[in-house]
């Protein structure tokens, strides 16, 4: 079985990541603000360094198979910060979904898993979207 130790470094990485998150949906509430889009991106960086440790984290970045969506993260949060937040937060959706494409199954079994969410994801219409995106084929 594996464990997850958490330290304190991983409890602060979690919190920075939850921060980054927050600050980039109160940047895209207030109308594509850039500074605190600008400041979500680094907290949100910044978290998931301290998370997973620094080593991971560049190894995670720089691998080959994740080098499209690192080059669109970074070219998004450079045009974001250059003053055209839209394009940069497209161009940041597009390498974020691209990087994190594999975490996308587990996702799916964590949110099954939560009360009301859990229920949602067991309709038939839900179910056949997941299914499909894992590439199963449903029973006729």
């Amino acid at each position: 079985m594996v464990t997850f130790e958490m330290n304190d470094r991983k409890k602060i990485g979690l919190g920075l990541t939850g921060f980054g998150i927050f600050f980039s949906f109160l940047g895209i509430l207030f109308f594509f603000d850039k500074g605190l889009l600008a400041m979500g991106n680094i907290l949100f960086v910044s978290g998931v360094s301290l998370t997973i440790g620094l080593k991971s984290t560049l190894q995670f970045f720089v691998k080959r198979s994740n080098f499209k969506g690192t080059i669109s993260f970074g070219i998004g949060f450079l045009i974001l910060i250059l003053g055209w937040p839209i394009l940069g937060m497209i161009l940041e959706a597009y390498g974020f979904i691209v990087l994190f494409s594999g975490f996308w199954p587990t996702l799916a079994v964590f949110l099954q898993k939560i009360p009301i969410l859990g229920w949602l994801f067991q309709q038939p219409f839900v179910r056949s979207l997941l299914d499909r995106y894992r590439g199963r084929r449903m029973p006729v």
